[in-house]
């Protein structure tokens, strides 16, 4: 489900590439029409897949990602293969970001977890791209910061807060990032991001549901009741909304 564009936006949420999709990450939306017309002929709309790699950890970053529309984790990984989410990307942001940095490789692997589409961009094009794009690097800048310490809330998150608490926040932030109450998730994709057994999400889903708080079915959460979602959800999510507005309102 795509995210309907704000009417305060009307002007950037017109943008669309060069085949007429509809541009809705807002990092593209808000940069001055002449830096969106420098990085448009670079774009390549693309289509994301539920379990799709964008890239691993240590892989050589190639491309990197302007979500469009669905939702993309960021996995720390193991050496024994376990996984846990440090981050998650929806339309607000993109996949890539050490690459602004002057890095070429990535920490974290980056998985299509709700299938959507992407604005893609090779490594080389985006680094010419932003020696002539200011206010691109420096939102790209702002957001890889946004994503930092959503990594440092999420890792005491996983650390001090029970997992029904925990489930909420994810169920939130998840759906912030794709404009939807309804997410097409299994309980065995969310245990893995949240760094949990099966079993634990199962147990905590329920408490959820019982409350009339979501609705779950096989391969489907919907939240039913998103205000008290909220005060089930730990602190965090308040946490990471709130720093989130005050770095946004100071880069007005």
């Amino acid at each position: 489900m795509n995210p309907k564009p704000s009417s305060k936006r009307s002007q950037s949420s017109a943008r669309a590439d060069g085949a007429g999709n509809p541009i809705y990450n807002e990092i593209l939306r808000d940069i001055p029409r002449n830096e969106f017309e420098i990085v448009l002929p670079r774009l390549e709309f693309v289509r994301m897949q539920p379990r799709q790699v964008l890239h691993d950890a240590g892989d050589i970053l190639k491309s990197a990602y302007f979500c469009n529309t669905g939702l993309i984790s960021m996995l720390s990984v193991l050496s024994d293969g376990k996984t846990v989410e440090v981050g998650l990307v929806g339309k607000e942001g993109m996949v890539g970001l050490p690459l602004i940095a002057g890095f070429r490789t990535s920490a974290t692997r980056a998985v299509v977890q709700i299938e959507g589409t992407a604005l893609r961009v090779d490594s080389e094009a985006l680094a010419v791209v932003l020696r002539q794009c200011p206010a691109l690097e420096r939102k790209l800048q702002q957001f890889s910061q946004i994503l930092a310490m959503q990594a440092t809330q999420i890792a005491a998150c996983n650390r001090l807060h029970e997992v029904e608490e925990r489930l909420a926040r994810w169920l939130l932030m998840s759906a912030d990032r794709v404009s939807t109450s309804s997410l097409g998730l299994t309980q065995e994709v969310i245990g893995q991001m949240l760094g949990t057994r099966r079993s634990s999400v199962t147990v905590a889903a329920g408490i959820l549901q019982k409350a009339g708080l979501i609705a779950y079915t096989r391969g489907d959460v919907k939240i039913v009741q998103r205000a008290k979602l909220e005060q089930a959800a730990c602190e965090c999510y308040r946490l990471m909304q709130q720093q989130t507005e005050v770095w946004k309102s100071q880069s007005n």
